[in-house]
C-alpha cells in the first residue's frame, strides 16, 4: 500500500504542560532491561554528551493537521536536543523544536506486533507510517528478542524505508550513532537471552560496567599469578 504526505499538514508544538499523557506499562520485563543496557555502554564508554537525548518509552510528538500525536518508541537516539532549565522535568520531546530529528528508533517486538508495522495513515497514524513520513527518521530498527532477531530499515531516496542487510559480522552501521549495532547472546544480570549490543568501527565489542570489572579482575589475577611465579608476592 502507498501513503503519501503531500496532503498532510505537519507541523512542531511543545507539548502542553497540562497534557495528561497515557500510563501505558511495558508489555514484558526484558524491553527496559534491553533499553537500559543500550544506553548503559553508551554512558560508560563517555559517549553521552550534551546535546544528545537517549530515551526509552518518551512520547515523539508531532502535529499532524492539527491533531497531536505521540508515539514512544521503546528506544530513541537524538543529537543536538536544546537543555532544560533546572526546575524543567522532560515529558516528551518535539523534533524541528525541540532537537533533531532522531537518527534512530527502535521496537521491541512483543507478542503483538502489528503496530510496529502498521502504515496506517489515517489519524492516529500506525509507528510506521509516523516514523517513516512524518518524523522521516533515518534508521528504524524492530527487534524480537525471543529469537533474536534484528531488522534494520533505512530511509532511502525516495523517503521510504529499505531493508538493510547486516556486515560480514551481522551488525549494522548507525551513522547517527558513529558505531555498529548487533545482536549479543549472553547473560546480564538475571537475563540471559539476546541482546542488542554496540561494537566501534575497529569491532571491539563496547563493555557494560560488570564486564569491566571483570576485566580488570583478570588482569588482576594474572599479574598477581606473574609476581608469585617470578617469587614476588603481591601487594595486597
Amino acid at each position: 500500500m502507498t501513503v503519501s504526505t503531500a496532503d498532510l499538514k505537519i507541523t512542531w508544538e511543545k507539548l502542553p504542560d497540562d497534557f495528561i499523557l497515557d500510563e501505558e506499562p511495558v508489555e514484558n520485563i526484558d524491553q527496559p532491561l534491553l533499553a537500559a543496557a543500550l544506553r548503559e555502554i553508551l554512558e560508560i564508554a563517555g559517549l553521552i554528551v550534551e546535546g544528545i537525548l537517549i530515551a526509552p518509552n518518551m512520547g515523539i510528538c508531532a502535529t499532524l493537521d492539527n491533531k497531536l500525536v505521540i508515539k514512544a518508541p521503546d528506544w530513541f537516539y537524538a543529537r543536538n536536543v536544546q537543555p532544560l532549565s533546572s526546575h524543567e522535568i522532560r515529558r516528551s520531546y518535539t523534533p524541528n523544536l525541540e532537537g533533531e530529528i532522531p537518527a534512530i528508533v527502535m521496537e521491541f517486538l512483543s507478542a503483538t506486533p502489528w503496530d510496529e508495522y502498521s502504515i496506517k495513515p489515517t489519524y492516529p497514524p500506525g509507528k510506521w507510517f509516523f516514523y517513516e513520513q512524518v518524523l522521516r527518521v533515518p534508521i528504524y530498527a524492530i527487534f524480537e528478542p525471543a529469537a533474536g532477531l534484528l531488522e534494520m530499515y533505512q530511509l532511502n531516496a525516495s523517503g521510504r524505508y529499505q531493508v538493510q542487510q547486516p556486515d560480514s559480522n551481522g551488525r549494522y552501521w548507525i551513522a547517527g550513532v558513529g558505531l555498529f549495532l548487533g545482536v549479543w547472546l549472553g547473560t546480564k544480570a538475571e537475563r540471559t537471552g539476546y541482546w542488542l549490543r554496540w561494537w566501534d568501527e575497529s569491532g571491539e565489542m563496547l563493555l557494560w560496567g560488570a564486564e569491566m570489572v571483570e576485566r580488570e579482575r583478570q588482569r588482576a589475577d594474572r599479574l598477581a599469578a606473574q609476581l608469585r611465579a617470578a617469587g614476588m608476592e603481591p601487594e595486597a
